[in-house]
């Protein structure tokens, strides 16, 4: 029987011809990621384990993009326990306030995630890097600390899911209404520990931001990882950014799926997903009459430069609704320039909404957004759990840039076209 994407990276990884679902194997890593929150845990553990070196500086990334600029005493000390320990190892790869991004749309940018690699995290976004075609998932904050001392980890090789895409979007559709819509198709555990295969005619139209935006968000259907099949957009998006060998790796034609989905994306209308979990996808034109009180456009998951390039073509001219506060956060300092650039900042300020330096900030409800007892937000963020912007009787509904500045200008879940009309 052949072999998906993920079991050919994996097996390459582990040192063998082939491996097959649910066997467990030790797999050499291309590079080991933590953050402010989740990588002081994994220093801990690797103190306490007595290592004293790690497997290789320019191979660990540590991104202080949570809780920064750091909000409060707790996670100013936070960093500083990263920062002392990335001194101590000189490593290459560490991004502090002024430097940093938001860590999965940092290290793509950086090309230091090429196709083909193996990649942990320390957040369960980590799987963000399958849009490279790349494998990469999340993990224990304990898996990274062994990690960094040894380059390697433990996995159960995942079984498959194929999504077949065809199609074309229409206009203000994007990758966050794809994926909003798969996940509302299969659920929040439709492909519990498995692999999200992309691939198919239709992949010719995502763009990079498409695909990156729909495989951070594999694990919101339970995956252990979302991977894309490398084709032309990859190559031009990694050339004269990775700049070492990689290998780009195909599905046999007789890999074994658990099923096939077929995702045409014409059939996709801009999509909204309502309180509490990413499978109560609506379509955005149907919410009715929902008033909200904040927007939050950035994030891992949308705050790229075509992120913030949609946003603008909304906003531009138009102002958000009484009422309404609009958070848009670049998510790195390299998108935060090109909007200077563009002049999509002057529109973002013009239009009444607040610009800010690149963090995860309001995402996990930690700061620049949190929400108070029944206030609700649409946020391009990729979670609305109970909770998950503030206090647990707010709500969050997710939705793509487009949807988020149409709704902040009308002040309730509009549709795109109704502004631009």
């Amino acid at each position: 029987m052949g072999m998906t994407m993920t079991q050919k990276i994996l097996a390459k990884h582990a040192g063998l011809q082939s491996v097959r679902a649910g066997q467990l194997i030790m797999a050499k890593l291309d590079l080991v990621l933590g953050n402010d929150i989740t990588s002081p845990v994994a220093i801990n553990e690797f103190e306490a384990a007595g290592f004293d070196k790690v497997f290789d500086k320019s191979r660990i990334a540590l991104v202080m993009d949570h809780f920064t600029p750091n909000k409060d005493i707790k996670a100013a000390t936070q960093c500083k326990q990263c920062r002392t320990f990335a001194k101590r190892f000189d490593i290459d790869n560490y991004f502090d306030v002024g430097a940093m991004g938001v860590e999965h749309a940092l290290l793509p940018e950086k090309g230091l995630v090429g196709p083909g690699e193996a990649v942990i995290g320390a957040d369960s976004h980590t799987c963000t890097y399958g849009a490279l075609g790349a494998f990469s998932t999340g993990v224990g904050s304990t898996d990274m600390g062994y990690a960094m001392a040894t380059g390697q980890t433990w996995f159960k090789v995942p079984s498959a899911i194929r999504v077949n895409v065809t199609g074309a979007f229409k206009p203000y559709v994007s990758g966050k209404d794809a994926i909003l819509h798969l996940i509302g198709m299969i659920g929040v555990d439709g492909a519990l520990y498995q692999s999200l295969e992309f691939s198919g005619p239709g992949l010719k139209n995502l763009t990079i931001y498409d695909r990156l935006t729909m495989a951070n968000m594999a694990i919101e259907a339970g995956a252990k990882n979302g991977i894309f099949a490398v084709d032309e957009v990859t190559r031009a998006y990694v050339e004269g950014r990775v700049n070492r060998p990689w290998e780009a790796f195909e599905a046999d034609p007789d890999a074994e799926y658990t099923r096939v989905i077929e995702l045409n994306l014409s059939e996709i209308d801009c999509t909204v997903a309502f309180p509490h979990l990413p499978e109560n996808a609506h379509p955005a034109n149907q919410a009715g009459d929902i008033a909200i009180d904040q927007v939050v456009i950035g994030s891992c998951t949308n705050g790229q430069f075509a992120d913030m390039e949609a946003a603008a073509a909304i906003l531009k001219g138009r102002h958000i609704a009484d009422g309404v506060r609009c958070i848009v956060i670049p998510a790195t300092q390299a998108v935060y320039k090109e909007c200077i650039r563009q002049g999509w900042m002057d529109t973002f300020v013009d239009a009444g909404c607040v610009v800010s330096t690149p963090t995860c900030g309001p995402c996990l409800g930690g700061h620049m957004g949190c929400m108070a007892a029944g206030e609700r937000c649409v946020s391009t963020t990729n979670r609305n759990f109970v909770g998950r912007m503030g206090h647990v009787e707010s709500e969050v509904y997710l939705a793509s840039p487009a949807v988020a500045a149409a709704s902040a200008i009308t002040g309730k879940i509009t549709h795109p076209k109704e502004v631009m009309a």
